[in-house]
């Protein structure tokens, strides 16, 4: 087992000009984790429509199987999981207000 902290991986899709949004991303996940993980990084995908996240090289979210962008508390929620199970998300481990 590995002391090396976890790194995630944003590939998004530069024809769709979704740096932006994969930006956006890696700043929630860096503020929330950032007792937890090593880096996040931006790989500019050359696939059209590409945005992925990937931890330690597995993918945790993909959009085109999932049918669209991520929801961040979903996608927190998924990194959590793996790198700190029993750590409390506040807000984002509440369900969404159905009204």
């Amino acid at each position: 087992m590995s002391d090396r902290a976890p790194r995630v991986e944003i590939e998004y899709c530069i024809g769709c000009r979704w740096l932006l949004r994969a930006g956006w991303v890696a700043q929630e996940l860096l503020t929330t984790f950032e007792g937890e993980l090593a880096e996040v990084a931006l790989v500019p995908g050359r696939t059209g429509g590409v945005f992925v996240v990937r931890l330690d090289g597995e993918v945790v979210f993909d959009r085109k199987q999932e049918g669209g962008f991520p929801e961040l508390r979903d996608l927190k929620q998924r990194i959590r999981d793996r790198v700190a199970p029993d750590r409390d998300l506040g807000h984002s481990d509440r369900k969404a207000d159905a009204s």
